[in-house]
């Protein structure tokens, strides 16, 4: 039996880029103390999701790998509490700017860099302002926990994000996240299509999914303040909820899986034996 306990972090953020970094520190603590081996911050947890609207003065913030403070402090942390955490953080390179994320393994090593691939733009979601579209290709990462892969938030809403991180061997999918309020209809509630999205991954690959988002309202009584509808959650290989949140409370999702059972389970589902790739050269087609 391989034994994997992983878990989601669901936290609020200050907008203050250190005290947010700190936050998180210990939220990773608390979470490994509960017995997580693996665990996930939402995304860009270094402060507020800037992305609600174009500011070219918080270009400034992004930084490259090797200097920016939420990727060291998470190298520590996960060094201090042997943990495996997939760190998002605004990447510099060069003349570009990319939302990324840093695996960094238990013994405080960066295994390697996921850029995220599909980049949303609309009202509150601006980020083709900021980021240029991922160039690293889909990434999984071979650990002694298992095989880890790893999606940014709008990479989770493409079945082809998840369908080709299992091809590459995926044994547990995780998705840092920033969604909430949509500023343009605010009678539109996604957070039961978010979660069934994700759902759906789950049961169709066989797959344990972890979720995490981040909570509360952000730059409140201005003219951009949205809403996290926290929700974080982790679905089993079925699909079904094992640890969830509400849309208020700080605090950690966890789930404990026996990923050869999972294996047993995906190969007897037959999903991936039935797959017809000859008749898919549609998908990676342009519209």
């Amino acid at each position: 039996m391989r034994e994997i306990v992983a878990a989601g972090l669901q936290l609020g953020f200050s907008g203050v880029r250190d005290a947010d970094i700190a936050h998180t520190a210990v939220a990773v603590r608390a979470a490994a103390a509960a017995g997580a081996q693996l665990i996930l911050p939402p995304e860009l947890f270094e402060g507020h999701y800037f992305c609600r609207h174009e500011d070219e003065g918080l270009f400034a913030n992004a930084l490259p790998l090797g200097e920016h403070p939420a990727v060291a402090a998470m190298r520590e942390v996960a060094l201090e509490t042997k943990t495996f955490i997939p760190c998002s953080f605004f990447e510099r390179d060069g003349p570009h700017h990319y939302n990324s994320l840093a695996m960094i393994d238990d013994g405080g090593n960066v295994l390697g860099v996921y850029r995220k691939s599909h980049i949303p733009d609309g009202p509150g979601y601006e980020e083709k302002f900021y980021f240029r579209p991922g160039n690293t290709g889909f990434k999984v990462w071979p650990t002694r926990l298992g095989v880890i892969g790893v999606g940014i938030c709008w990479d989770q809403w493409y079945p082809e994000t998840t369908r080709t991180m299992m091809l590459m061997g995926a044994e547990i999918l995780l998705y840092p996240t920033a969604i909430g309020s949509e500023p343009h209809d605010p009678g539109l509630d996604t957070r039961r299509m978010w979660r069934r999205a994700m759902q759906g991954h789950a049961v169709s690959n066989v797959v344990p999914v972890v979720a995490c988002n981040r909570v509360g309202v952000e730059e409140a009584g201005t003219p951009h303040e949205q809403a996290f509808y926290g929700t974080s959650f982790i679905a089993d290989q079925r699909g079904d909820i094992v640890s969830e949140l509400d849309d208020r409370e700080e605090g950690h999702v966890i789930g404990r899986f026996d990923l050869d059972l999972t294996a047993r389970h995906r190969a007897a589902f037959g999903f991936f034996r039935d797959r017809r790739p000859e008749l898919y050269a549609r998908l990676a087609q342009d519209i």
